[in-house]
């Protein structure tokens, strides 16, 4: 897996103060993206030992309410296995700590990922130009969720996702 940034201290990609891992690899591409230079697989540094102790440094803290993989597109072919290993690392050692994922995916076509069961909070959908709204909390365009993971994988019918706290819009 490759990455270009760890952001620390971070309010924006999801609830309290966050850790986020910006990795490489994005096939949407999506117009106006705010953040193409993530798109290349093969763009950035390659993640090893000295990123993931950066990343634990700021699990560490007890002020820090958990880590966002964003990108890039977390869930890229080139990015999944090793994104399921580290959050099932994290998971383990930092049980309190909350995982976001964000993906150009859309739940419907990805619920059966087995990396899912380490998620609580996915942000589903390409973001979409034409549906930009700077007032949403999370997302970019309204046509993307913040699903509640687990509550979602609980259903007897997962396919319909629940809502994490409404729809913020």
């Amino acid at each position: 897996m490759r990455y270009h940034n760890i952001t620390k201290d971070d309010m924006l990609n999801g609830d309290g103060l966050r850790v986020v891992l910006w990795v490489s690899g994005c096939s949407h591409c999506c117009k106006e993206c705010h953040n193409p230079i993530t798109w290349d697989p093969d763009g950035g540094l390659l993640f090893d030992e000295d990123a993931k102790q950066e990343i634990f440094e700021q699990l560490d803290k007890s002020y820090i309410s958990g880590i966002t993989f964003s990108g890039g597109d977390p869930l890229h072919a080139a990015n999944r296995l090793d994104v399921r290993n580290l959050m099932e690392e994290i998971q383990e050692k930092y049980p309190d700590k909350t995982i976001w994922l964000y993906t150009g995916d859309v739940w419907e076509d990805i619920f059966h990922y087995p990396l899912l069961q380490y998620v609580d909070v996915l942000v589903d959908g390409e973001f979409k130009a034409d549906l930009k709204d700077s007032k949403l909390l999370w997302r970019g365009s309204s046509n993307q969720r913040v699903i509640d993971v687990q509550k979602s994988l609980k259903q007897t019918d997962p396919k319909n996702p629940i809502l994490h706290c409404g729809n913020y819009s």
